[in-house]
């Protein structure tokens, strides 16, 4: 079964992220933990979004369930025009392979492929030609142009991040969805790193959503979102999210 979604013209100017009455339950009776408790949030295209919140305040079910890798108890759940929370698992595998990008803590490229074969790599599993020209401008974007023949064992973690980031938007995405991507880099790498997301943002009108511990990293978005015990507990934007 296709993906059901709205024609692309409607999708690429509505919201990019709209969640309603999200709930995510874990277990039953006195031992249910509730992740979230019902979360309403419209985040539009072209921003850049960071959730914070200290442990247990539902941070990485709010990625998981807003990804589709993991299906919300309760709610309403759209990417890009396309409801996901009532998608079978096939269904949810394309739409991550084809219209989501994701760039984790842990690098996640392969180690027997070139960094252009990595960066190229969602095109190969969604069916897609090898858009080596579009691998290059990535590559280059990112500061690492001449450098796709080589393997990521050669790379610097910071490096090896830059390739995460170009193949988290090879696909052109509806939305980016970032965790913790510079939880295993110095201050100066991360900084970088930060800085590639933003021009994501502002030059190729990326979405970035990013679960963050860092008050350092969460001022380079537009909007940072608290979370505490399930709940949004405020919204802070970008004019006054520096100082925290």
């Amino acid at each position: 079964m296709g993906l059901r979604r709205t024609r692309r013209h409607d999708a690429r100017t509505g919201p990019a992220v709209e969640l309603n009455g999200v709930r995510r339950v874990y277990g039953r009776g006195a031992a249910a933990v509730h992740a979230l408790r019902g979360i309403d949030l419209t985040l539009p295209r072209g921003s850049f979004t960071a959730v914070m919140g200290p442990s247990g305040s539902g941070k990485s079910t709010f990625l998981q369930c807003a990804a589709g890798l993991d299906a919300p108890t309760e709610g309403s759940v759209r990417l890009g025009g396309t409801e996901i929370a009532t998608m079978d698992e096939n269904e949810l595998t394309e739409l991550r392979r084809s219209r989501l990008g994701f760039v984790f803590q842990a690098f996640n490229l392969l180690p027997s492929l070139t960094v252009e074969q990595n960066v190229m790599l969602p095109l190969s599993l969604g069916g897609g030609r090898q858009d080596r020209a579009r691998a290059a401008e990535l590559l280059a974007r990112v500061g690492l142009d001449g450098k796709g023949r080589r393997r990521p064992a050669e790379l610097s973690g910071g490096q090896q991040q830059r390739v995460a980031i170009a193949r988290a938007l090879v696909t052109r995405p509806d939305v980016v969805f970032a965790d913790e991507p510079t939880g295993a880099l110095d201050t100066t790498t991360a900084a970088e790193v930060l800085g590639l997301l933003r021009d994501a943002v502002d030059s190729l009108g990326a979405t970035v959503v990013m679960v963050t511990h860092d008050p350092a990293a969460a001022a380079h978005a537009d909007e940072v979102l608290f979370l505490a015990d399930g709940l949004i507990a405020d919204r802070v934007p970008r004019t006054t999210a520096a100082p925290f």
